[in-house]
Formats: structure tokens, sequence, C-alpha cells
């Protein structure tokens, strides 16, 4: 025999915020828990995937979290993924190498 389950709130639409998990109780009477939306993980500003060590939650909860909890300790933390810093990085002394060696050539040059 199945048993229908009532929502406990006054919204009464299946609607993506009004979804709702049967369980039973101890009581042995079925009963509607109400869940709440998931969370998605916070994307990487380059790349776009999902950032480690960062939880997914839905975007009022992160105003409860600490500092250390909504980012990594490392340069560009909460908001790129360690390639893309690694990749920064990298260019970043690329360009600075290219310069010197400019400046040598042009020393150089100078000299003849």
């Amino acid at each position: 025999m199945a048993q229908r389950v009532t929502y406990r709130r006054r919204h009464s639409y299946n609607t993506k915020s009004n979804k709702i998990r049967v369980v039973k109780t101890p009581g042995g009477v079925l009963r509607a828990l109400h869940l709440k939306k998931r969370g998605t993980a916070p994307k990487c500003g380059d790349c776009g995937s999902a950032l480690a060590g960062i939880p997914a939650l839905r975007p009022r909860e992160y105003s409860r979290l600490t500092k250390s909890q909504k980012s990594v300790t490392r340069a560009y933390g909460g908001s790129r993924c360690v390639s893309c810093v690694r990749a920064r990085i990298v260019r970043a002394f690329l360009i600075e190498e290219q310069k010197i060696v400019k400046r040598v050539l042009k020393s150089q040059q100078a000299k003849k």
C-alpha cells in the first residue's frame, strides 16, 4: 500500500527550490524532508575548472566561512588553479629573460 506524503511548507509546487526526500520516522510515519539546493564549486578564472580545496556551497553560505576556508594559501589562492598560476609564473619569467637577452644583444651591438 503506497502512502501519500504532503509538503510541510506552504509552497505546494514541485519546483527546483521545493524538492523533498521521503523518510520514515521512528514512529513508522512517512514524512517529507525538504532538501536544500546543491552548491557549485568556485571555478578558475582562466581555464574554468573547479578550484581544489574550496567547498562547494550556496552563495550565502560563503559569508559564514572563515578566510582560510574560502581560499588556498598560494598566490591567486581562491581565484586561479595550480596549473594556471604555474603558467603565469613561467610566462613572466620567460618574458623577463627575453628582456635581459635583448639588453645584452643591444649592448654588444653598441660595442661593435
